[in-house]
């Protein structure tokens, strides 16, 4: 079964459709996930919470929008965001052990590890420097464009220029 009829089940609740995207899908997903919230059970948590949320609103999807596999994952993206600013994990993460954030600083320079669970690495390490820094903070990190201003010491308004122009260039490089 191709993909384009596969999602077309899914829309129709079909569980084996389901299945088979969970299966296609949920390794980059945590992936992304997890890139977020930096902690595996919270991540396998929130990618059931976004494959349930998908399931209920799979009527919402469009081909004509984009990609299902595009769908799904800004889904999972926003939902470690939002799993990130609630209360409950902000109290968890209170009073974490050191090696947690040993660990984020380690790999904060790096988004090999982070692209190559999407799969992307390859095309966005042939981006401009400038670029790499704005899509590491607003998809690998989780800021918004306001704390990416404030990191990078940049107005907003650049942000927003730069985030949608080496987008641009990366869709390119991925669709060609």
């Amino acid at each position: 079964m191709d993909l384009d009829q596969l999602i077309l089940k899914f829309q129709q609740k079909d569980e084996r459709a389901f299945e088979s995207l969970y299966n296609m899908y949920s390794d980059s997903m945590h992936g992304v996930i997890y890139n977020i919230v930096r902690d595996h059970n919270i991540a396998e948590e929130v990618m059931q919470d976004v494959f349930i949320k998908a399931w209920h609103k799979a009527d919402t999807y469009s081909s004509k929008k984009g990609r299902f596999f595009t769908w799904i994952l800004n889904i999972s993206r926003n939902a470690a965001i939002d799993k990130t600013r609630s209360k409950n994990f902000k109290k968890s993460k209170q009073n974490l052990d050191a090696n947690f954030f040993v660990d984020i600083l380690e790999t904060s320079d790096s988004l090999d590890n982070k692209t190559d669970a999407i799969g992307v690495s390859k095309f966005v390490n042939k981006l401009a420097k400038k670029c790499i820094e704005v899509i590491e903070l607003l998809y690998f990190k989780g800021y918004t464009q306001t704390e990416a201003s404030e990191t990078l010491d940049m107005p907003v308004g650049t942000i927003k220029t730069r985030n949608r122009n080496c987008i641009k260039e990366l869709r390119s490089m991925v669709l060609n």
